[in-house]
């Protein structure tokens, strides 16, 4: 038998106590919780489903970062920059500061080019994919693909090769005009087509927060992979509301 002192008993005892409050302990993760975001006229628009409702193409955790941390982070930045200015705390929309992004005092322009600018592109974002989505455009879509871009099959090979010529951090964005015309655009940054007086049609996030943690530098089969949560049915209300001028972000 081994005999032990007195005193090592009691660092025996000890030691067990310590490693059972550690394990009772709750567990505290890296990730720190989101601030709470200041009062302002820019708020994070709802969406339409939950966190893990694009899975398998979009992964939950992807989804809640991007939607609730770099989302989030714009809409901060512009009600923070609203405190210190009237001209963006009487806009009426993000739409309307972009599209007059050259009136504004050079002291905020940039701030508003890129927190705007990230704020409508992911506004629209959101509300042109859905769960169950995919497939192919139908109406008057398909037929203004089929016109101006030379077809879904062609369209979504170009749309894709643009993603991935964009160097860094950008999107590409489908616009169109009063007419109904359709064009392939890609930015860079949080840069809106609404800054060069274009309206959104739909678009596709290509910054690296937007797959990485799911498909990591492949962003080609994040490409491929978003096609099947495009929301077909929303971008004909968007199309529709374009030809109409009430088309905001």
């Amino acid at each position: 038998m081994i005999q032990t002192s007195g005193l090592s008993r009691r660092r025996l005892l000890a030691f067990g106590a310590g490693a059972a409050a550690l394990a009772a302990a709750p567990r505290v993760w890296a990730q720190a919780a989101a601030p709470a975001a200041p009062a302002g006229p820019f708020s994070l628009p709802k969406r339409a489903y939950e966190a893990n409702a694009l899975e398998p193409h979009i992964d939950a955790a992807t989804m809640d970062i991007h939607y609730s941390r770099h989302h989030q982070a714009y809409v901060t930045a512009l009600n923070n920059a609203a405190k210190d200015n009237g001209m963006l705390a009487k806009a009426s929309s993000v739409g309307e500061l972009l599209a007059d992004l050259n009136q504004l005092p050079e002291s905020i322009r940039t701030l508003v080019r890129n927190n705007g600018g990230g704020h409508a592109n992911h506004s629209m974002f959101w509300e042109i994919m859905a769960p169950n989505a995919g497939g192919a455009p139908t109406g008057e879509v398909a037929a203004a693909i089929t016109r101006d871009l030379g077809g879904f099959d062609k369209f979504k090979a170009d749309f894709e090769a643009a993603g991935l010529r964009v160097f860094g951090s950008g999107w590409v964005f489908v616009t169109v005009d009063k007419a109904g015309k359709l064009a392939l655009l890609p930015r860079p940054n949080q840069d809106s087509p609404i800054m060069d007086k274009h309206m959104v049609l739909f678009g596709n996030d290509v910054w690296e927060h937007a797959y990485y943690l799911k498909y990591q530098n492949r962003r080609a089969d994040y490409l491929k992979a978003w096609w099947n949560v495009v929301d077909w049915k929303k971008i004909d209300e968007r199309y529709a509301a374009a030809k109409a001028g009430k088309l905001a972000i």
